[in-house]
């Protein structure tokens, strides 16, 4: 069909139920056999919505809600799946499931653009990653070449033994942008 959003922040309907979610999500499409074919497929994903779905999602953990606003976005058969934040809020454990399924879905066909605060976890998943500093692309490379990088472990990843002393606390105060000078290669 397109593109498909899922917000910072889930905005799932909350008065509604999991399935009326999931159907809003479908809405301007008119093949309902396909669309039962989707929410079962969505269910694969994430069987705790199969056994959600007649509850309202406003009362439902914020893991849950965010299973369901990605699950909404899929009903629309995206191309390219836009996530805005996914692991805001959530439990390491529950970070990591959701991540592995957005890789799923990735496998499946459909492009992902993720925007994440938790770069380390976004590099393990990522194919390709930009690395953003007020709005501005200061490095674009391979996940793992980013994750090799020292400015990037530094500034990006917190990975540096020197900030720990009070002479490297100051050394990183003076110094708090990224290195533009190594800006795309």
């Amino acid at each position: 069909m397109g593109i498909s959003y899922v917000p910072e922040g889930r905005e799932v309907f909350p008065e509604l139920t999991v399935l009326e979610n999931l159907q809003m999500g479908a809405y301007t499409r008119k093949d309902r056999k396909e669309i039962k074919k989707d929410i079962e497929d969505v269910f694969g994903h994430f069987p705790i919505l199969r056994e959600r779905q007649k509850q309202e999602a406003g009362y439902m953990s914020g893991g849950e809600q965010q299973m369901l606003a990605i699950g909404r976005a899929l009903m629309s058969r995206p191309k390219l799946l836009m996530l805005d934040e996914p692991s805001l809020g959530l439990s390491p454990l529950l970070t990591k499931q959701i991540f592995n399924i957005i890789r799923d879905i990735n496998k499946g066909g459909v492009t992902i653009l993720l925007v994440e605060q938790n770069v380390n976890m976004a590099l393990k998943y990522a194919n390709f990653a930009f690395l953003m500093e007020s709005g501005r692309i200061v490095r674009a490379d391979k996940p793992e070449v980013l994750l090799e990088d020292e400015d990037v472990k530094r500034f990006y990843l917190g990975i540096d033994t020197e900030e720990t002393t009070a002479d490297g606390y100051r050394k990183a105060q003076s110094s708090k942008r990224y290195r533009r000078k190594v800006r795309f290669r």
